[in-house]
């Protein structure tokens, strides 16, 4: 698909004059035959050094929220992972910013985005319209400097879910070595009129889809669209998301990611954090019933907006109650109408392919993990990343093998549910 339409710029012209002073600068400076020179990286363990910079990086529409200053300081007040911040300067200006952390594993050490794990798509932290990929001198002096600089303290450097087209260009890290993620992210363009918004899609069947399930939702005694506003309100529908979530999991005999206390301690701050029309750290939103189950929350839905885009961070229903209704499409549905008022761009539902992505979505954005082997170890590391990236890549080509999981999943959780049933 073509993904150069996406290619939105800000609507305030005076942050955009800075940029395209600061592109005119970097553009001397990356002179052929000097840039790869003229690159000196640092290394820092504090973010607050660094803050003023980073968010005068981060303003720009190319910077995903995942490697903005506030995700990436409330990720790393709640996890004990060794902080490298990576900068890097061309002369006296600072081109990018990698935000880093180190984990340990039982094998490797290894130098991943922060917070890599629960990020949907990761981008870095460069200043707009730095095409670092145009001068492949350069891309190699930053592999020779991140060696330099990180191969004591580690083995490998990861950076996953990378998209090497975003929003109409190239990211500047597109020529270094890279494996294709088994898991594209997928997103639907959106415009001030939600009618438009649907036209993309077939908004017919859309829509008789939303008026099935809002009838249904009608002949439980009603329901209400709930935006928390509060500390206590996050608090309490990020607790509902957590159990549904849990429930899910193990019914697909999967792991739980969100079980851990400080990624729920994570989730609990960084939807305390302020927010602004455009800049939400974390906005949830749920379906929550009328009439004999008052109160009752069937859908939960977690929104992160930076600038005109919108990810969906994650999402859960109460399958032993309204699942009929499809409580969670239809949270969507009233969910993007929302942000179509709010003059967002672009909603994204994240990386996974789901058969309700694909039912939303024009778009799907191939991503990939840029893999950097520091040390012997770490070249073994390398090799067993590829190897699980691919093997996973080919499982889900194959249709009929994938489709062939899907079934054990689902009858586990048929067979889990039965139990439910059963003991209750």
């Amino acid at each position: 698909m073509n993904i150069a339409r996406l290619n939105i710029m800000p609507a305030d012209e005076a942050p955009r004059r800075v940029w395209v002073a600061e592109r005119n600068r970097f553009q001397e400076l990356l002179a052929p035959g000097e840039a790869h020179s003229a690159l000196n990286l640092t290394v820092h363990v504090s973010l607050e050094r660094l803050e003023e910079e980073w968010r005068a990086l981060e303003s720009g529409n190319q910077v995903s929220l995942h490697q903005s200053f506030d995700w990436c300081s409330t990720w790393a007040a709640s996890h004990e992972n060794q902080l490298l911040l990576v900068r890097g300067r061309i002369g006296q200006q600072t081109a990018f910013i990698l935000p880093l952390e180190l984990v340990r594993g039982r094998f490797f050490r290894t130098v991943r985005f922060i917070g890599a794990d629960h990020s949907n798509i990761n981008t870095g932290v460069f200043a707009e319209d730095l095409e670092l990929a145009q001068n492949e001198q350069l891309a190699s002096k930053l592999i020779e400097e991140l060696s330099l600089k990180l191969s004591r303290v580690a083995d490998i450097v990861t950076l996953e879910k990378i998209p090497l087209a975003w929003r109409g260009s190239r990211h500047p890290l597109a020529s270094l070595p890279a494996v294709k993620n088994q898991n594209a992210s997928y997103q639907l363009p959106l415009f001030e009129s939600f009618e438009r918004t649907l036209a993309q899609l077939n908004a017919k069947r859309r829509r008789k889809k939303f008026r099935v399930s809002e009838k249904r939702l009608e002949a439980l005694g009603g329901y209400e669209h709930v935006v928390a506003a509060t500390e206590e309100e996050r608090r309490k529908l990020l607790c509902v998301f957590f159990r549904q979530k849990a429930e899910r999991f193990k019914a697909m005999g999967l792991p739980n990611v969100f079980q851990d206390a400080e990624t729920q301690a994570f989730f609990h701050a960084l939807a305390d954090r302020p927010h602004t029309h455009d800049n939400r750290p974390l906005e949830l939103h749920a379906i929550r019933l009328k009439g004999e189950n008052a109160g009752r929350i069937v859908a939960v839905a977690g929104l992160s907006r930076k600038g005109d885009h919108v990810i969906c961070q994650f999402g859960s229903i109460d399958e032993t109650l309204a699942a009929e209704c499809s409580p969670g499409e239809f949270l969507f549905h009233i969910a993007i109408e929302k942000c179509c008022l709010e003059g967002a761009a672009l909603f994204d539902f994240g990386i996974g392919d789901q058969p309700y992505k694909r039912s939303w979505c024009t778009v799907e954005t191939p991503q990939y993990d840029i893999v950097l082997p520091l040390t012997t170890r770490g070249r073994l590391a390398a090799f067993v990343h590829r190897t699980i990236v691919r093997t996973k890549a080919a499982i889900k080509k194959n249709r009929r093998f994938y489709n062939f999981i899907q079934k054990i999943r689902q009858k586990r959780q048929s067979a889990y549910g039965a139990a439910e049933t059963a003991e209750s």
